[in-house]
């Protein structure tokens, strides 16, 4: 009986035990696919939460300001790109300029040495010479310049021509299509219009009819390529020669022909 007894209490106490057992639930394995939660101190967890409000404030704060900066310094660029007109696009297509009648379009034969057939892509200046010829008529010029086609091209030889020349009686021949470039003003060439003025002696200054037509002329040329008086310059200007002779050495009325050039374009 005792053997009983014993027996069936320590059955019972084995299965109070097993139910306390039972009834602890084992905490399930952490994955890639949970989330673990970390308990932290009272004090840690103000702590971090203080640091959020802080991070959060000076975001907000220097946000506005950054964002200015930012802004301002994207304008700066963009206006600074504009205004140097880095590959700023040409907005003027030179072969689809419209020639006047009062201009007599007599264009010299495509060679080597004034007429190399090379486009002008755009015009950002305009120049005057003068034909450092006394007495010589715009046709005589354009023969020159002509007759240079003649040179041998596999030798070294004689380089020259020009858009327009104007004549002793105001007479005006575009020798070259302004959608090509002219050995005129180097090393300007691939970005200009170049006029050639006769004269009738050594001074280089030109007659009245010379003068009014070429002013005329020169007032259409920017009017027609957006250009204004002061985009104007000598031969001189780009390369130093004594070119046009009078108004490199009389300045005050090369000074006085832009003026008259930008009273024309208004008319």
């Amino acid at each position: 009986m005792r053997d009983k007894k014993d027996r069936t209490s320590k059955d019972d106490i084995f299965e109070k035990d097993y139910d306390k057992i039972r009834q602890i639930q084992p905490k399930p394995r952490e994955n890639s696919d949970q989330k673990i939660q970390r308990t932290e101190p009272s004090s840690r967890r103000s702590l971090s939460k203080n640091r959020q409000k802080k991070g959060a404030f000076f975001l907000k704060t220097a946000a506005v300001p950054l964002l200015a900066i930012a802004i301002g310094a994207a304008a700066g660029l963009g206006c600074g790109y504009y205004l140097w007109g880095y590959e700023r696009p040409y907005s003027i297509n030179l072969k689809e300029v419209s020639i006047p009648s009062w201009i007599e379009q007599d264009f010299i034969r495509k060679n080597l040495f004034s007429r190399p057939d090379v486009t002008l892509k755009r015009v950002d200046n305009i120049v005057i010479h003068y034909v450092a010829n006394a007495g010589s008529s715009a046709a005589a010029n354009r023969s020159y310049f002509n007759n240079l086609a003649d040179q041998d091209p596999q030798q070294p030889g004689t380089v020259g021509g020009s858009h327009f020349i104007v004549g002793l009686e105001g007479e005006i021949l575009q020798i070259i299509p302004i959608s090509e470039i002219t050995y005129a003003a180097a090393p300007r060439n691939f970005d200009t219009i170049s006029i050639e003025v006769c004269h009738p002696d050594e001074t280089g200054k030109f007659s009245q009819k010379t003068y009014d037509s070429l002013v005329r002329l020169t007032a259409w040329l920017c009017n027609e390529l957006k250009l204004s008086s002061k985009d104007l310059i000598r031969h001189h200007d780009v390369s130093g020669k004594n070119c046009p002779k009078y108004y490199v050495e009389n300045e005050d009325a090369w000074k006085e022909f832009k003026k008259d050039v930008k009273s024309a374009m208004k008319k």
